[in-house]
């Protein structure tokens, strides 16, 4: 083993990064690698997000309740691909957050900044629960990162994989069709 060994893992050893991304304590830097989709979601009794475009009328029936019985709220969201720095991957990123909407928003309306795909955001998250701080600010414009997003994200509304594109979604399809003789 070429890894210097300290007890039972590796001395220099990471957990891997998954494909969301999630605020860490500190500094989060990511460049926005594609448009977002927008929409509602709320978490059901059994924490499983429910997502559409449109807002509901009334209170879903199977929405989460608090320690009161009363329902949990719903939430609208930006769902986009993002590279993550510190991962140094491409992930998914998902802001519900009204703060840190409106101080990104801030900066794609104001002409000087603009496409966000141009320059990198930094949210600086700081303390925990309902005391929980974010902090964005943006680095200088700048090349992008050589990465690239292939997958689909209006797929979170049919509950679907957004990594996966259409032409994986058709290939799998018909993987499937030939597997069962159709």
């Amino acid at each position: 083993m070429t890894k210097e060994k300290e007890g039972f893992l590796p001395k220099d050893y990471k957990s891997p990064e998954g494909n969301y991304m999630k605020w860490q304590d500190g500094e989060n830097i990511f460049r926005v690698l594609s448009s977002a989709v927008v929409g509602y979601e709320y978490w059901t009794a059994d924490t499983k997000p429910v997502r559409a475009k449109e807002a509901w009328t009334s209170t879903p029936a199977d929405i989460k309740k608090d320690k009161d019985g009363k329902p949990t709220g719903i939430k609208h969201f930006w769902y986009f691909a993002v590279w993550n720095y510190t991962a140094e991957k491409v992930q998914v990123l998902e802001i519900t957050q009204k703060g840190i909407m409106s101080s990104m928003k801030a900066y794609i309306m104001n002409e000087k900044w603009g496409d966000p795909k141009t320059y990198d955001f930094i949210v600086t998250k700081s303390g925990s629960g309902f005391d929980t701080d974010y902090v964005v600010s943006v680095n200088p414009k700048s090349d992008a990162p050589k990465a690239e997003f292939k997958g689909n994200l209006e797929s979170i509304f049919d509950g679907g994989d957004p990594f996966m594109s259409n032409e994986d979604i058709e290939a799998e399809k018909k993987a499937q069709a030939e597997f069962e003789g159709k």
